[in-house]
């Protein structure tokens, strides 16, 4: 009787710990480039229902502390030289010095280029042909990758928000990233 009376005081104590592991947020693996690329989201960003159609996988990111409005990370198929999307990227902010800083890399046997901006953002939902109105988001951050793949083609990963909550997340976005195979 003893014993059955220390196996539940025991079971008792432990049953904090495995609850607090189960609500732990999970890592979501997601797929793009119908299924050829690979990725790993951290955990805590939500997989969310894509805005447009030609958007392959996209997460909300929580916001920061004083942040009113999450972070938005898309991926998607692209088209156009490096150059040129970077070019493109750059033009969506405005503000004093805004250019863009690029660091090319080599993962999963593919050629990245991770590209980081800050400024006013030039907000338009849907895009630039949506016909939709555009919002000033001052103070905001992108963090972008552009994968060159010898097969697959090529795909963007789009990271952006208010900046500190981009900042407060930009190891993850490292990490997403570097999570990267290429079937």
């Amino acid at each position: 009787m003893r014993l059955t009376h220390l196996l539940a005081i025991g079971i008792v104590a432990l049953l904090p710990l495995l609850a607090t592991a189960e609500d732990k947020p999970a890592e979501t693996p997601f797929a793009i480039g119908e299924g050829k690329l690979a990725l790993t989201a951290p955990a805590g960003w939500k997989k969310v229902q894509p805005k447009s159609r030609i958007i392959e996988a996209e997460f909300e990111i929580p916001a920061a502390k004083d942040d009113e409005i999450a972070g938005r990370l898309t991926a998607m198929g692209a088209g156009g030289t490096v150059e040129a999307n970077i070019e493109r990227w750059a033009a969506q902010f405005t503000g004093e010095g805004v250019k863009p800083k690029v660091e090319k890399k080599t993962i999963g046997g593919s050629e990245v280029h991770v590209v980081d901006l800050a400024g006013t953002y030039k907000d338009t939902p849907g895009g630039p042909f949506a016909g939709g109105k555009t919002t000033l988001r001052e103070d905001w951050r992108m963090l972008g990758a552009i994968i060159v793949t010898k097969d697959a083609g090529s795909y963007f990963l789009k990271l952006y928000g208010p900046k500190a909550t981009i900042t407060e997340n930009e190891k993850a976005f490292t990490a997403l990233v570097d999570s990267l195979t290429v079937k």
